[in-house]
């Protein structure tokens, strides 16, 4: 454990409220004991259950059943939590026409085996890629080995109604205000998407759990949400930003201190948090094993209109994963890219936690098994579970002291 050193919180705070434009609490040399508290509720076995039971539903893909019944999944889980305020959002997707040939930029290729699923086309195979430019996804049903999981995933997408469910922590002195961590849960590739992207998806559920027990208490709300159809370019995301932006800090009905969607603060994305296994050898692959330097990478857009207050978000959530994180550093970088937290980060300080820099390491080739028949549960081993479970403690402790989490006596 890495409690013992001196938080950095001490040395970033000042600037960082001033950037935030807001105080943060706990702002002492020691870790805040509550939040240790806290932060000791996030179990690695809880964490891995949470990832398997995803798992089973395959790769959740986006209009079909699988995802269905994986949402239905996710709001049961967090009502038996007793998060407050489960609600859905309902938006239409309709599959855009294809792109002609003449207008698509250059797009990396990968085979079946998914060893350049996420190599880029660029020097040394290093792409960043922005929205309309994604790797090859994997299609063919057969080129995943396994029989029981190619039945989960033979059902085809179509177009309609999606849905993805959400719930709040309300604050106790300003509700009208909160700060959002998400995670999308649909996935594609022929696999179990088990960690692109149920590794988010279980960090955000497991902190929606530890700060919906009836001991803890927060000034501000946090909301908890699952994107749908992000792989689809973020599409739930912009829906929930399209629909509920407007409506931020409304008290409905007047007078009832009640705000269906308080103004927020900072969005906090969480997309793939397994895999940090280095750069490929001279022969393409990439170790089996965890590297021992590997990271949380926690992501903003430093040209984006929030890209100063972005930033010091960004470091603000080093700081924690100094002070409460039990095994992995976490880095800064100004690089944020196709992942959900794009769609709110021209209106509100917004930041991803990774495994690893979306653009010259994943982008890189760093991840084999991303959009591959190879995401699946039996990838992956304590080494990688670890990494997500400290990237939960990296939030969970940034979150907690953002909002003033607090525990009943």
């Amino acid at each position: 454990m890495r409690y013992g050193k001196r938080s950095g919180l001490v040395v970033l705070s000042i600037g960082i409220a001033m950037a935030l434009g807001q105080p943060l609490r706990g702002q002492q040399a020691a870790p805040d004991a509550k939040v240790v508290t806290l932060v000791s509720r996030l179990e690695l076995g809880r964490y891995k259950s949470t990832i398997e039971a995803l798992s089973r539903f395959g790769d959740r893909r986006q209009g079909t059943r699988r995802n269905r019944d994986a949402v239905d999944w996710i709001e049961a889980q967090l009502r038996s939590y007793g998060c407050s305020g489960v609600e859905r959002l309902a938006y239409q997707y309709t599959t855009p026409p294809p792109t002609p040939a003449a207008a698509t930029p250059p797009r990396p290729t990968t085979g079946t085996d998914g060893a350049g699923a996420f190599k880029g086309s660029g020097p040394g195979g290093s792409t960043i890629f922005g929205r309309g430019r994604r790797p090859t996804v994997n299609r063919d049903l057969m080129a995943q080995p396994d029989p029981r999981i190619r039945a989960l995933n033979e059902e085809e997408p179509v177009d309609g109604e999606r849905q993805e469910v959400y719930c709040t922590k309300v604050g106790t002195l300003r509700p009208s205000e909160m700060y959002i961590v998400g995670a999308h849960m649909d996935g594609h590739g022929v696999n179990q998407a088990s960690n692109d992207d149920a590794s988010g998806t279980a960090v955000v559920m497991e902190l929606a759990r530890v700060f919906s027990a009836p001991d803890v208490r927060t000034d501000r709300s946090i909301r908890f949400v699952l994107w749908n159809n992000e792989e689809t370019g973020l599409d739930g995301a912009a829906a929930y930003v399209k629909q509920r932006a407007s409506r931020q800090g409304v008290e409905d009905p007047p007078g009832s201190g009640r705000y269906p969607e308080p103004r927020w603060l900072g969005m906090i994305q969480h997309d793939m948090m397994l895999f940090d296994h280095g750069a490929p050898g001279p022969d393409g692959r990439v170790s089996p094993r965890q590297r021992r330097e590997a990271d949380v990478n926690i992501e903003f857009q430093a040209d984006s209109k929030m890209g100063k207050e972005s930033m010091a978000l960004a470091f603000l959530f080093k700081a924690a994963n100094e002070a409460y994180a039990t095994d992995y550093p976490a880095v800064v970088g100004p690089h944020m890219t196709a992942t959900d937290s794009n769609e709110f980060m021209e209106l509100v300080p917004a930041i991803s936690l990774r495994e690893a820099e979306r653009g010259s390491e994943i982008g890189g080739g760093w991840d084999p098994h991303g959009h591959t028949p190879s995401d699946v549960m039996t990838t992956y081993e304590d080494a990688d579970f670890r990494l997500g479970l400290n990237a939960a403690q990296t939030t969970l402790s940034a979150i907690a002291h953002l909002t003033g989490a607090n525990l009943a006596r």
